[in-house]
């Protein structure tokens, strides 16, 4: 059980909650530099597209793991105290990664780096569910915020530092500095409370057939996610539909209207059911997706699509929890399985991308994006008739 320093006050209750958006904030920031940064980390170590995009596996294979150790990790250890230690690994890998020239150094260092940030991102949601019980819903939504502000911000700072430098280490070294401090101050505060782990004890049922369609749905979003928010800035490049700096500024519009779908669903999500929210985030994203499919050689196309999923997709993650919240007891080890799913997501679709990319040209990105959306809507679909019991 998650051990327990002490119960936390409201001023330190506001301390954690700040700490965990911060966090998640700089696993923004890294997820979507990673998009930008690939050609420059391709030329680095002198590597092919369809090469590289290797990085994707093996990022998305630590992220997957670091998931599910860290549901588990967190149930035993203080978790502040393993989120800081997430963070230390994190900047230490970011400030490796653009000075490297051999690939599977650069792999090795993206896999460490994306294990912790899997465990990471475990530990900051499932903190938080834990400090604010039968609240946390706008406060989850309010975590995925500061994790697309991150990601609008990032490619932002790219651009800047690109003009200024010519460099993309110097990026990666900014971001890294971020958490170094933040992780002393997460060492420091007092454990949440760990959530009641009686039914699990008790032998309560788990709704086996609901948690594998969630899982199912968080892995084809997450999929449909990063694999376009990774491959936007090499398929505008490679179509000359934008510079390498305007190709940056997409990039950023892409997180930006993320970033503030995701303010906006703070809000609405107090107001609208998380079913009927889900059904129109999805229905628009597949929208959005099809007005780049059919122009594709619009500028304005690609940029009103990219604006329009950004805004659609921005509230797919943080409503799936709470509509898994609503229908079933919310444990440590069930929140673990979701992101593993997320964590398969990111590693299988960035992947099949990029040897689509490299072998049929730069039409598939959107066509695959698309298709993950697709599956995430049946899925939520059947989950939502199954109409799963509270545990």
């Amino acid at each position: 059980m998650n051990a327990t320093l002490s119960t936390p006050r409201p001023n330190s209750k506001l301390a954690n909650t700040a700490a965990y958006y911060l966090s998640i904030f700089i696993l923004g920031l890294f997820t979507a530099i990673s998009g930008p940064a690939l050609p420059s980390l391709a030329e680095n170590t002198t590597s092919t597209l369809d090469r590289i995009s290797v990085l994707f596996v093996l990022g998305g294979l630590g992220y997957l793991l670091g998931s599910y150790i860290g549901g588990r990790a967190y149930d035993r250890f203080p978790g502040n105290r393993l989120i800081a230690l997430t963070l230390l690994l994190i900047s230490a890998c970011a400030i490796f990664i653009p000075l490297t020239h051999l690939l599977w150094v650069l792999l090795l260092a993206q896999f460490i780096l994306s294990l912790a940030q899997g465990a990471n991102d475990v530990g900051c949601n499932t903190l938080l569910v834990w400090l604010h019980g039968k609240n946390s819903g706008p406060y989850i939504n309010g975590l995925h915020f500061f994790f697309g502000l991150g990601a609008f911000i990032a490619p932002l700072a790219l651009a800047g530092i690109l003009t200024r430098t010519g460099d993309i280490q110097w990026a990666f070294w900014i971001f890294a500095m971020v958490g170094v401090p933040l992780a002393f101050w997460l060492w420091h505060l007092p454990e949440p409370p760990a959530r009641d782990e009686a039914d699990e004890k008790t032998g309560g049922k788990v709704p086996v057939v609901p948690i594998i369609l969630l899982i199912a749905a968080f892995l084809v979003y997450v999929g449909a996610e990063v694999g376009f928010g990774h491959w936007l800035y090499t398929y505008t490049i490679t179509l000359s539909l934008g510079t390498t700096v305007t190709a940056a500024y997409l990039n950023s519009a892409f997180w930006g209207t993320f970033t503030a779908g995701r303010l906006l669903a703070v809000w609405v999500s107090t107001r609208v059911r998380a079913a009927i929210i889900l059904y129109i985030d999805l229905i628009g994203s597949a929208a959005s997706i099809a007005v780049i499919m059919l122009w594709p050689d619009s500028q304005a196309a690609l940029w009103i699509g990219s604006a329009g999923l950004g805004l659609f997709m921005a509230s797919v993650f943080p409503t799936m929890l709470v509509l898994a919240a609503e229908r079933m007891r919310m444990t440590g080890t069930i929140t673990g399985w979701f992101l593993v799913g997320g964590g398969a997501g990111g590693m299988i679709l960035p992947w099949v991308i990029g040897q689509a990319f490299a072998s049929f040209g730069p039409w598939t990105m959107p066509a695959l994006v698309l298709g993950g959306v697709v599956l995430n809507l049946l899925a939520v679909v059947v989950f939502v008739q199954l109409k799963p019991r509270q545990a």
